[in-house]
This record gives C-alpha cells, structure tokens and sequence, in this order.
C-alpha cells in the first residue's frame, strides 16, 4: 500500500475541468422541515439528478476520458451491482467506446435494463457465489479490454469528489458531512474536497449495519473483507475497501457509521413526501446516519450526499409502503 500513488485535491480540480458540461452541476436542496428538526442547516447535494441518476457517471466520465485512442478502441470492462454500471455506459456511448459490464443476475432490473439501453454489454454473476472482479479481470485479459472498477481506480475516485467540491462551492465550509459509503469511491473522493475547502469539518462515511465492513477497517486499521452483505442497499454490497481508497479514508475521515434497512425506509419516505425527489435506499444512507446524531448537530451546518435515485418502481411502492 505504500508504494501507491494516491490521488490529491489538484486531481480532483483537474477531473472538474475534464467532465464540466459532461456531468450535471446537481442542485443542493434545503427543507425547512429538516432544518426545524435538526435545528440546523442542512445542505442536501442530490447526486440523484445526476445524468445515469447516481454519482457514478463522474468518475465513469473522468476515467474514461483519460484513456488512450487505442484504449477506447480495444473498450472497457467494469463490474458493478448497477450504478457504476449505468455511468460506464453512457460514459462509454458518449466517447465511442465499447463497454462490458458485469452485473450480478438479481440487480434491480431497471438499472440492467438502463445498462444495456446505454448500449453496453451485460455479463451476468451470482453475487454470492461467483467473484466479480475475478470475472472482470478474466474479460479484460481475454479480450484486451481496460478494467475500470467501481471504486478502487485514481481516476474514478478524482471524478466523484467533484460532488463535494461543488457542494463546499455553494455552500461554502460546513461543520459536519455525511457521505453514502460501499467501496470507499465517493467517501474518499469526498474527503479530497472537504480537507482542501473546509478542513475542520466532521467528515462521516455512513454504510449499512449489514456490511460494515468499512467501520471495521476503520477500528482496525487494515482491510477487512466479508461476505456480501444482505441488505436493500444494493449500492452498498461491497465486501471490502479499496487499496487507493482505503488510506484515503483512514487519514481524512473522522468515523464511518452505520444505519438499517428500517431507517432506509424511513429516509425513501422522508425524501418521497417531503422534499418530493425518488431516492434509493442506498442514497438514504447520509440522512439516515444524520437524523441519529441530530442532537449533536443542532446549531450547524451539515452537508447530506445523495448518491443516487436508482430504485424499480415496483420495489420502491413496496418499500414504502411496508
């Protein structure tokens, strides 16, 4: 791990200027009903408005760019559970390029479905039998393909603090921040924005009680792997951090929480009825990591990350209404 180049603010600086007019420049919400019951001001950056609805499609769009002519000819290879998968897709349609992506079978249809509407090619895998990134090692080399993994790539992470940084642009230093966490890619990307603009500030990555393999490695201080998680945050079902952005995590971030599936929910709920946006239940990880520590809050200001509004239809009426 000490011989890794680890990426800095400059390159998220660098991946802002790559993919400006590429990207969406995402709305930060407020609600008055939050800020009433958090007694605080709160800065909601929805990344679920975000082209591909999640934050992926930035580090997608950055890593893509940085790729040689023959590296876009030969296309590209990703494993993902759908988000990432949906921005290496239309990163890759956008710039010409060939794209593989390996899901897993059981992955919301809607985002499969959006996959291959992009034009890429879906490789299906059982999550929990069957190793993705093995897979995609395996099509790379087979196919001369460029592998682009969801997290644990300098480019992808650089792409992704570009959310932060414009968030910390509008709403300039914040006390506390709390950001969705699976593999550590927008977690560290983040904390590359937050100790450059607003260095004081509490920075928290949030995963689910299920898998929380990252608050593990946080006390720990290495690696820790699991299995993969069961959990309704299909976004956060990752089974370990990454070698980039593990290091990140543990010299920026201060803690990484974690939250249920039943606080999830309550968060899908929230966002339907009060701030009228479609968030999926990974997205709701922030706010619900937030609302928990809300009497901490009071008096501040707090920055929540949407990740991503990716959620079947039919999935999200039942979620909801349980």
């Amino acid at each position: 791990m000490t011989d890794l180049t680890l990426p800095t603010y400059d390159d998220v600086v660098a991946a802002a200027a790559r993919i400006a007019g590429i990207a969406h420049r995402t709305p930060v919400l407020t609600s008055r009903t939050i800020n009433e019951e958090f007694r605080a001001q709160v800065y909601f950056k929805a990344e679920n408005l975000q082209r591909t609805g999640a934050f992926k499609f930035r580090g997608a769009s950055n890593a893509l760019s940085r790729l040689s002519p023959a590296q876009k000819a030969a296309g590209v290879v990703a494993f993902s559970s759908g988000n990432h998968a949906q921005g290496m897709a239309l990163a890759a349609r956008l710039l010409g390029v060939p794209a593989t992506i390996v899901m897993p079978h059981d992955a919301p249809p809607l985002k499969i479905a959006a996959t291959r509407g992009y034009g890429a090619t879906v490789v299906s895998y059982d999550r929990y039998t069957e190793d993705r990134e093995q897979i995609g090692r395996d099509l790379a080399q087979r196919h001369g393909l460029t592998l682009i993994p969801p997290y644990d790539h300098f480019d992808v992470i650089c792409g992704q603090g570009t959310a932060a940084k414009e968030l910390f642009e509008e709403a300039c230093e914040l006390d506390y921040f709390f950001v969705c966490m699976g593999g550590g890619g927008l977690l560290s990307g983040s904390a590359l924005a937050t100790r450059a603009l607003s260095p004081k500030c509490k920075l928290y990555g949030v995963e689910p009680e299920a898998g929380n393999d990252g608050q593990q490695s946080f006390r720990k201080g290495e690696i820790v792997h699991i299995d993969t998680p069961q959990t309704i945050a299909d976004g956060a079902q990752t089974q370990h951090l990454g070698q980039l952005t593990f290091p990140i995590i543990r010299r920026d971030v201060d803690d990484i929480l974690t939250v249920t599936d039943a606080q999830l929910v309550e968060e899908m709920r929230f966002y339907a009825a009060r701030m009228k946006i479609v968030v999926e239940p990974t997205g709701c990880l922030s706010l619900a990591a937030a609302r928990q520590m809300k009497d901490e809050l009071a008096g501040k200001k707090v920055g929540i990350l949407i990740s991503g509004g990716n959620v079947d239809i039919e999935r999200y009426a039942k979620l909801l209404a349980q």
